[in-house]
């Protein structure tokens, strides 16, 4: 057993096909298939079932996959270090971000990230939460930035706070709160709001301000993005929330949408940053984190545009 032949378990699983699994190992699917049997000849148990079309896993193969993925996260813990210890500033940092704060964020964080580590390589990862969270307790990511709480025990992962981000209420400008240049939790009692799909975090933070205020989400349609989201208010099918990264430069801003900022207690989300406890890229990760935390005042200001 060698680690090669983990990493091409690994694969099979995560493609659940002989084809594409070789292709992202770059090696011909005869050679994936014949090194995954040999692991099993060699395990004394069939790991993989070989239906037609798909490959499906059997209750060991699940198990040991999950001890694959830590052995090869391990490894990759100890090559981390080395080259930590040559360069601190150097290497490969795998971030992921979740799809409402992403597109927005980027374009103000990732210039002074090249500026502040030029020798960096920054992949970066647009999923849901839950998928970040797997993948960063299974090594596939090094560290998130994700709205807190996490839905999820959080003993594994260091979370190191970067910023609260105050929502606004949008609304087409023929709304009778269109006339209005701020609102409050109360302006939304009784009322009906766009609300994203299922798995978006976002989601459920306006569900738990409708909670608050008295309002309901509206039934019959869930958005698959903000961008959705706002192009149904402009269109005058109802008002939602959004965040206020995503009302800001480069943005465009919508026609027929006005954008209002609440009083008094103004609904937000705290975004940290997360990665494991047991990382050995910690040290390098809470100088990332001070970067990310450097946001201009006026970015996080609704009033500001």
């Amino acid at each position: 057993m060698n680690l090669r032949d983990l990493r091409y378990l690994v694969a099979l699983a995560d493609h659940r096909h002989f084809g594409r699994a070789a292709e992202a190992c770059f090696v011909s699917q005869p050679t994936l298939s014949t090194q995954i049997k040999k692991l099993e000849d060699e395990l004394g148990v069939t790991l993989v079932e070989r239906a037609p079309r798909k490959v499906l896993l059997t209750p060991a193969g699940r198990a040991i996959i999950d001890r694959a993925r830590s052995i090869l996260a391990d490894v990759e813990q100890m090559r981390e270090i080395a080259r930590r210890s040559m360069d601190p500033e150097a290497g490969t940092v795998r971030l992921g971000l979740f799809p409402t704060l992403g597109p927005y964020l980027l374009p103000h964080v990732v210039p002074g990230l090249r500026s502040r580590f030029p020798r960096l390589e920054l992949l970066l990862v647009e999923e849901k939460t839950d998928e970040i969270i797997a993948r960063l307790q299974d090594g596939r990511l090094d560290a998130g930035v994700l709205a807190l709480p996490l839905p999820c025990p959080d003993d594994a992962f260091h979370l190191e706070p970067l910023f609260d981000e105050p929502f606004v209420l949008a609304v087409h400008d023929g709304h009778p709160l269109g006339t209005r240049t701020t609102v409050s939790t109360e302006d939304l009692t009784g009322a009906d709001l766009l609300l994203l799909e299922e798995g978006h975090c976002l989601r459920e933070q306006a569900l738990d301000l409708c909670r608050h205020a008295g309002a309901s989400e509206r039934s019959g349609f869930r958005a698959t993005s903000l961008e959705t989201l706002r192009q149904m208010v402009a269109s005058n099918v109802g008002m939602t929330l959004l965040p206020t990264l995503a009302i800001k430069p480069p943005v465009p801003p919508a026609e027929h949408l006005r954008l209002l900022p609440f009083t008094g207690t103004v609904p937000h989300r705290q975004i940290a940053m997360v990665w494991r406890r047991s990382s050995a890229m910690a040290d390098f990760l809470l100088m990332m984190a001070d970067v990310l935390r450097a946001l201009p005042p006026s970015l996080l200001d609704p009033t500001h545009r």
